[in-house]
């Protein structure tokens, strides 16, 4: 309540309720407070979460993670597994740092608990990263490193932009993302295309010296075309698939804010999207039952939560649901998952 009635109402009016201003200045508060364990020892013991499980080989102290995007360049890592995450992806990054598209880039739909985002990849780039990891050390929960092609490479050279990713970051993932479903850079979705994915994923899985590969895919493909990603994962036996990047549909949208969904270009999140990322993960568990899917998209409640776990789903991401319900959000669902939400 203390987050739905003050600390958010605080953020949302920041420098005229401009989104990205409120993101940086959260960030900043977080990155402040990993310098200061006691504060970080406190949460952890209020927000913990004991739901351990293991999927693509790797232990997750509880099934709920922060999604790519919300800490890009990892400035505030330490602080996520106290706000009850048991697992942190981060990027996405790109070989080449990049500042992104132009602000305005980032929008909130309140009464659609949505976010727009054409962020398009704003990053220090993957070996800036790499040193703020190694200067950081284990982190206590899996971390996720999601990758993607830089705006400057073109699209017949993308393959060589992810593989000096990997050789920078391996090292530090637990597991690898392989974003190719961002809408906020030119020419990315085509990779998600049978034969350029092939060739994609066939070189990071050369490289990937036994840590774990995902790929990322948007909610807009066809079924047929989720077909053929699942025919490259098995071919090459990836650990996984991580459903659903945003959509460019805008279905869903309240009426209040269909000005702005309609006039801005870009990748919506949040409660518009809730049941089509439910119905991929469910399509993909039921084409191919073993392969482990991290849900995501929607989840802003625990009953979305259930549901995408009975859809198949092994993992949970929050990342506009996180925006709008804070660390409490968090808190709620693994203590939901606790007491057999799934079951």
């Amino acid at each position: 309540m203390i987050y739905e009635r003050v600390v958010r109402p605080a953020l949302f009016r920041i420098r005229g309720g401009d989104a990205e201003t409120a993101h940086h200045t959260t960030m900043a508060a977080l990155s402040r407070l990993t310098h200061v364990p006691p504060a970080l020892a406190a949460l952890r013991r209020w927000n913990g979460a004991d739901d351990p499980t293991t999927v693509f080989g790797v232990r997750f102290p509880s099934r709920v993670g922060l999604a790519a995007g919300m800490d890009k360049d990892g400035v505030a890592l330490p602080a996520w597994p106290a706000l009850g995450f048991g697992f942190v992806e981060v990027g996405t990054v790109t070989r080449h740092a990049q500042p992104g598209n132009p602000r305005p880039r980032l929008f909130r739909l309140r009464e659609s608990g949505a976010i727009i985002n054409r962020m398009g990849f704003n990053n220090e780039g993957a070996d800036a990263l790499a040193a703020r990891l190694a200067a950081l050390g284990p982190l206590g929960v899996p971390l996720g490193i999601s990758i993607g092609k830089s705006k400057v490479t073109p699209v017949e050279e993308a393959v060589g932009d992810y593989v000096h990713s990997m050789r920078a970051l391996r090292g530090f993932a637990d597991y690898v993302a392989i974003n190719v479903s961002s809408p906020n850079t030119p020419g990315l979705r085509g990779l998600q295309d049978r034969a350029m994915l092939d060739e994609l994923v066939a070189a990071l899985q050369a490289e990937a010296e036994g840590t774990p590969l995902l790929v990322k895919i948007a909610p807009d493909l066809t079924d047929d075309a989720i077909g053929e990603v699942l025919q490259v994962c098995a071919d090459h036996g990836l650990a996984g698939v991580i459903a659903t990047n945003t959509t460019i549909a805008r279905d869903g949208v309240a009426a209040s804010d269909l000005a702005v969904a309609q006039s801005e270009t870009g990748g919506l999140s949040g409660r518009p999207l809730t049941a089509r990322a439910r119905e991929v993960v469910a399509l993909i568990h039921r084409e191919a039952p073993d392969l482990p899917v991290i849900g995501v998209g929607g989840i802003s409640t625990v009953d979305d939560a259930k549901r995408m776990l009975d859809a198949g789903a092994a993992l949970l991401q929050l990342y506009t649901g996180f925006i709008f319900g804070g660390p409490p959000l968090v808190r709620v669902i693994n203590r939901a998952i606790n007491r057999g939400l799934s079951g």
